[in-house]
């Protein structure tokens, strides 16, 4: 199967209306034939519950549409929440879009 690979790039703080967004962002692009999307949240400064739902509510987007939702570049607060909230083991996190290019592009 041929990847199509999608990165969306995050930015600001990542609440209800920008989680709303995302949600149609996301179901945009998987209706678009992406089968991988890349959250990059390198730019994400804070993520407050309903973020986290929206997350949440992508990666069953995502799922739904048989595809892979990755996640990298997140901060230490953000990484402190993924672990709070043990969304560290919903998510397969990579340290930035290299690092992802690397083991998922090159192993396809």
């Amino acid at each position: 199967m041929k990847l199509s690979v999608t990165v969306l790039e995050l930015s600001g703080i990542l609440d209800g209306l920008r989680g709303n967004e995302l949600r149609r962002e996301v179901s945009n692009i998987m209706a678009n034939g992406a089968n991988v999307l890349l959250l990059d949240l390198k730019e994400v400064k804070f993520i407050d519950s309903s973020g986290l739902g929206a997350l949440v509510s992508a990666m069953q987007i995502v799922r739904n549409a048989n595809g892979k939702l990755f996640v990298c570049s997140i901060s230490d607060q953000v990484r402190m929440l993924f672990e709070l909230t043990k969304m560290d083991r919903i998510f397969k996190t990579f340290a930035d879009q290299d690092e992802f290019k690397r083991q998922i592009w090159t192993t396809q």
